[in-house]
């Protein structure tokens, strides 16, 4: 029987060509978003889920609110897993993971490479993360100082091999003693992973103030006993926070921790669920940039989507070409078919073309592959669909995408009336039509939401790169200068601002962009600090040239200056802080914060006031913000001309080779590392548009061939009318007149959806661009203008026709 249904179908699909190309080619586009954005979403959630522990390690976060300044921080203080551990048996171990060293230049044979993956861990490090170590041991390979353990690849790079970097020594630029000995190898760590580190060098080389409670810098992993319910946390959170943060609280402003919260201030901990990190998280210091679950879910919509708008043609072409198949239903059933039959005749059909659009949609992936990883900053392979779970799944869409197709127009055409096919009836209805008519309104409606998803993210990414952003990112190059001796930095800062192609020099170890430093400390007008007169402000270190050289304005008062030796406790403040001072000329008001020891308040004076910058995403509103005299010389920026430009760097790598010989020489662009930040936004919005296009090329597709199909059954009506008189304009109109009606209503439809979507999504930023009535009149005009052109292409043809061949048709 099976091979009979198959035969059926395959003759079906080669005796109506036009329509069984329209619904694979369809189908198979489909099916090809469908499967890439399987692929992606698949392998979103694998991240860190191939520790062996994934379900029972935990991150501890921290949210601090102070003076109206909120801070959600991915890191806390460094004796909070010890104490955790000691005081709470539910946490078997904990592990430290310390970055914010930045960047280690490494020798290899004559010259040092910089080195940007690179980490201080605790030696616990394996105890909770699966690193399998392929040489040395890993349990103990950290415990003593100068101790490192790398990853295979920088093995390899090195030493030649994991087996021979065993007991070797890595000489860093690291003060006092830079030498660390290479203690194991582990493998390298999976894509998978929200952090990605080539080397873990021991935690005892931190230099750091240990013990303090109140200082928040360290990534703190918990591994929770089996069984551990992490809602049992908050009540030993607050149980650390009355024994170990209250004694701060009344050293450092003299309260107690019951006023501080009245005040309006907060100190929370959190545990964020390892597996958890990459998609749901978005604080401050993160080991790496994450993803946005809210980008798997659009991915994933429109892949769906388009797959069953794609399904939606299939339904839509089935029922149109009925009045063909009604002969054929009525006498198979005289014969004595019954209905479950004809169902699994139909469905059968319909199977057989979702497996040939399969195979076609394959070859599509393969072609995109490269494609999509550009777009979606992947590694995916097309031999990743080969995998047993894959596989399984390919296997299986073929049918389950061929029945849901096909179910509709199996049943609808297996209730035939034999007797009334065979005299001549009408197969077919209104209710059909109806259906029909539906099935289009919902494919206009899906492809006008992604037009206008598509306008609305382009619309909000130029408006990020117009924007007033308080500093001047272009043309600003940014060198790294750890390499360089520090008492020679001066000197290539100075030396390489004399170029003629470079207009201003500055060191720019805290910048406006991401990935940059960053630091911050509580501040008072008063000497005595309180829960009432406190906040938290970012504080950065420039010198003299920083505020000239980024293009920022100052509103009040003065830059730093040579002449004025007081300014080595002085601060520029920016609006945003003048605000929260409540002080109309700040500008000689006084700044007080703690010393590193509390031994006595630390005094400040404020000389300047610039204009609020972005200094962090749009998403978020511009903080308060200080900036003080400071070594920062580990990266310094210029602003050059760009005539000329590949002449200057060569000059300033010159000059670089002068004071660092052997080390290496990399730069960036500030308006790039400024545009990096909104990397998701574009993908998205490429995505968007991608899939826009898609769905409008199907949904047209469907449209094409339910014009040919009415053409066809209205060809003697068309030459009646043309016998009668009727223009090329008149055909037009009668057969896209109808279309036209069902586009209008797919916008009337769509529109408000896409608006509550959009308005959503862009309520992520602090900033951002109103949802004009032009976008939606824009995508209104275009999809009516995408299923005129449609409907055209085939209604001026059967226009165009002989009206005598026509009639004799009938």
């Amino acid at each position: 029987m099976i091979r009979n249904y198959l035969k059926i179908a395959w003759r079906n699909l080669k005796k109506n060509q036009v329509f069984s190309f329209i619904n694979i080619f369809g189908l198979s586009l489909g099916l090809a978003c469908f499967v890439l954005i399987a692929l992606y979403v698949s392998d979103e959630l694998r991240y860190d889920r191939h520790h062996e522990f994934a379900d029972r390690i935990y991150r501890v976060d921290s949210d601090i609110r102070m003076g109206g300044t909120d801070l959600s921080l991915s890191v806390t203080s460094d004796p909070m897993g010890e104490t955790l551990k000691a005081e709470f048996p539910q946490v078997l171990e904990y592990v430290r993971i310390y970055n914010n060293t930045g960047a280690k230049l490494i020798r290899r044979g004559s010259e040092f490479i910089q080195e940007e993956q690179v980490a201080h861990a605790d030696s616990t490090l394996f105890d909770l993360f699966t690193l399998p170590v392929i040489a040395g041991q890993g349990s103990h390979a950290l415990n003593a100082p100068n101790t490192v353990v790398i990853s295979e690849s920088a093995a390899s790079r090195y030493f030649g091999s994991p087996q021979a970097a065993v007991g070797q020594v890595l000489e860093t630029n690291d003060p006092g003693d830079g030498n660390y000995q290479v203690t194991a190898v582990f493998e390298d760590i999976p894509e998978q992973s929200h952090f990605h580190f080539d080397f873990f060098f021991s935690m005892q080389n931190v230099s750091y103030n240990w013990g303090n409670y109140g200082s928040h810098n360290f990534h703190t992993y918990l591994l929770l006993a089996e069984g551990a319910d992490p809602a049992d946390f908050p009540e030993k959170f607050e149980q650390i926070i009355v024994e170990y943060l209250s004694p701060l609280l009344r050293d450092f402003m003299d309260t107690d921790l019951e006023s501080f919260r009245q005040s309006g201030n907060r100190i929370e901990y959190s545990l964020m669920p390892l597996t958890d990190i990459h998609l749901q998280s978005d604080r401050s210091f993160e080991l790496e940039p994450n993803g946005n679950i809210q980008n798997v879910y659009i991915f994933g919509l429109a892949a769906l989507f388009v797959l069953v708008i794609a399904c939606v043609n299939f339904m839509n072409l089935s029922t149109a070409r009925s009045a063909g198949r009604a002969r054929e239903v009525g006498i198979r059933k005289t014969l004595g078919s019954r209905k479950p039959a004809l169902v699994g005749q139909f469905l059968t059909e319909s199977t057989l073309l979702a497996a040939l659009a399969l195979a076609l949609a394959l070859g599509l992936c393969a072609l995109a592959m490269p494609w999509f990883n550009d777009l979606s900053g992947k590694s995916l392979v097309i031999s990743d669909l080969w995998r047993p779970g894959y596989l399984l799944f390919l296997l299986l869409l073929p049918f389950v995408v061929g029945i849901l197709a096909g179910l509709y127009p199996a049943f609808f055409l297996a209730a035939f009336n034999p007797v009334r096919v065979l005299k001549g009836g009408g197969a077919t209805g209104n209710a059909e039509s109806r259906f029909r008519n539906a099935l289009v309104v919902f494919q206009f409606a899906v492809s006008i939401i992604l037009i206008i998803g598509t306008l609305v993210i382009y619309n909000q990414l130029e408006f990020i790169r117009n924007m007033r952003i308080g500093f001047d990112k272009e043309q600003v190059v940014v060198v790294e200068t750890d390499g360089i001796p520090g008492s020679s930095r001066e000197t290539f800062k100075n030396e390489a601002a004399e170029l003629a192609g470079v207009h201003a020099a500055t060191f720019g170890g805290y910048l406006p962009v991401a990935n940059s430093s960053r630091g911050d400390t509580t501040f008072s007008m008063d000497p005595v600090m309180t829960e009432d007169n406190v906040f938290n402000m970012q504080i950065w270190r420039s010198d003299f040239d920083y505020i000239p050289t980024l293009g920022m304005e100052l509103l009040q008062g003065r830059n730093f200056s040579r002449e004025f030796g007081t300014d080595s406790t002085a601060l520029i403040i920016n609006e945003r802080a003048a605000k929260i001072l409540g002080v109309d000329n700040p500008v000689g008001e006084q700044l007080y914060t703690q010393s590193p020891d509390m031994s006595e308040p630390l005094i400040f004076t404020i000389i300047g006031v610039v204009r609020d910058f972005n200094f962090e995403s749009l998403r978020q509103n511009v903080g308060p913000l200080a900036i003080r005299l400071g070594r920062n010389d580990w990266v310094t920026a210029f602003r050059v001309d760009p005539q000329g430009l590949e002449s200057t760097l060569a000059q300033i790598e010159a000059r670089y080779r002068e004071v660092a010989p052997g080390m290496p020489f990399t730069y960036t662009f500030l308006d790039e590392s400024f545009d990096q930040m909104y990397r998701q936004e574009q993908r998205m919005g490429q995505v968007a548009l991608s899939f826009a296009v898609l769905a409008i090329l199907i949904a047209c597709l469907g449209l094409f061939g339910l014009v040919t199909y009415v053409a066809e059954q209205r060809t003697r009506e068309i030459g009646i009318r043309k016998v009668l008189g009727a223009s090329l304009g008149n055909i037009l109109g009668l057969l896209s007149r109808d279309f036209l009606k069902l586009v209008l209503i797919a916008f009337v439809i769509g529109s408000p959806v896409a608006w509550w979507a959009m308005h959503s999504w862009l309520e992520d930023f602090a900033y951002r661009v109103p949802i004009g009535a032009w976008i939606f009149l824009a995508t209104g005009g275009a999809a009516l203008g995408i299923a005129l052109l449609t409907v055209a292409f085939k209604a001026v043809r059967a226009a165009l026709a002989n009206p005598v061949k026509s009639l004799r048709t009938e």
